[in-house]
């Protein structure tokens, strides 16, 4: 963190709590103070949107979406999400379970064709919050691999292991390899691919015009962000690696406009019912009450006693972070097309200016093992 970017952020800070009007606060300087890292000319940049009782408070963009054609980035540029894609392959399979069709403790040996054996006591539960002790598919792809990895390829680099990491349900290690594993649930289930799922079940029904499960020959993402990551102090296009055609993971864009939209039907419970819903927002509980601080597709876990909701994503030159508290109704977005950078923090520092005190740090995310 540069000298000036710490004195403008500890300088917000110092002033949250001062005094304020009733209304939502004004938080256009406090959020471009925080942003000035992204706004630098000809740099790739960031979108960021605010959420509070239902309404819009603050959206804006900053930098560039594409820097050779020097694109500035809006409220409409899609991003990839990385690992905030697992919130929506988690809610294919409530979706399906919702119809009948799946149960969250059935078996996956039971319903994938082709899962390993030696997982044969995984459930579809373990995968959703990451206590299924399955391997890391990424452990098994080969270094400098021309070819990219598919979600269909995945049970096959898993089955590769040979044994589980732990036994299921008694651990919890983050996995891209199960949420995987869920978009090749939702194939077999729904009998439809992945992307086309999701653009039926739940992009389409919530308007979410610009959002799509990319699939390089197949599909096209509008107004589409390209990553770039530091390289000799410089910032690179590094837009795609090995793993970036695995969907179920973290292979959806999006952007913030779409992603309000997606906030209001998880708050106004437009695809489940509240009470179905709430499984996602519920950590698991490992042996002996410990909390995963996990649920489906959600970081779980509190701040001064209010429920908070967290995810933030990694992977190829996108770098992006979600901060939600429901009983507070404020949810806070930023997308960014570089590697690195903080983006959970500025939305942490963002939500902020809207809770009573400055809120703690969400729970670590790197205990859990790297997120995409």
């Amino acid at each position: 963190m540069t000298c000036r970017w710490w004195v403008v952020l500890m300088t917000w800070l110092a002033c949250a709590g001062c005094a304020r009007p009733a209304e939502a606060p004004d938080p256009s300087g406090a959020v471009d103070g925080l942003m000035v890292a992204y706004a630098k000319p000809g740099d790739p940049g960031a979108s960021v949107v605010v959420i509070h009782d239902g309404q819009i408070r603050f959206s804006r963009a900053y930098g560039l979406a594409d820097v050779p054609s020097n694109t500035p980035a809006t409220v409409e540029t899609n991003y990839r999400l990385a690992s905030l894609t697992k919130q929506f392959t988690a809610m294919a399979i409530m979706l399906l379970v919702a119809d009948g069709k799946l149960r969250y403790d059935d078996r996956v040996v039971d319903v994938l064709r082709g899962f390993p054996g030696y997982a044969q006591q995984v459930r579809i539960r373990h995968l959703l919050n990451h206590t299924s002790g399955i391997w890391d598919y990424e452990d098994f792809v080969p270094e400098n691999s021309a070819v990219q990895v598919k979600d269909a390829d995945v049970v096959g680099l898993v089955a590769q292991a040979g044994r589980m990491r732990f036994e299921p349900g008694t651990q919890v290690r983050y996995s891209n390899s199960g949420y995987a594993v869920l978009a090749r649930v939702v194939e077999q289930v729904s009998g439809k691919s992945f992307a086309v799922f999701l653009r039926e079940r739940i992009f389409e029904p919530l308007g979410m015009r610009g959002t799509v499960a990319y699939e390089a020959g197949i599909s096209t993402v509008p107004r589409r962000a390209y990553g770039y990551a530091p390289d000799a102090g410089a910032l690179r296009p590094r837009d795609q690696s090995p793993t970036s055609a695995v969907l179920g993971d973290g292979g959806i864009y999006s952007s913030v406009v779409d992603l309000a939209a997606w906030d209001r039907a998880l708050e106004q419970h437009t695809l489940l019912a509240e009470a179905a819903q709430r499984e996602a927002f519920t950590a698991a509980n490992l042996p002996g009450g410990a909390s995963a601080h996990y649920g489906f597709g959600w970081f779980v876990d509190e701040d001064a006693g209010r429920p908070r909701l967290t995810h933030h994503g990694e992977t190829c030159g996108f770098t992006n972070a979600i901060v939600r508290y429901p009983e507070q109704r404020l949810t806070v977005i930023v997308l960014t097309n570089r590697a690195g950078g903080d983006p959970w923090h500025v939305a942490q520092s963002i939500a902020n200016r809207w809770l009573d005190r400055p809120g703690r740090e969400p729970w670590p995310f790197e205990s859990m093992a790297n997120s995409r």
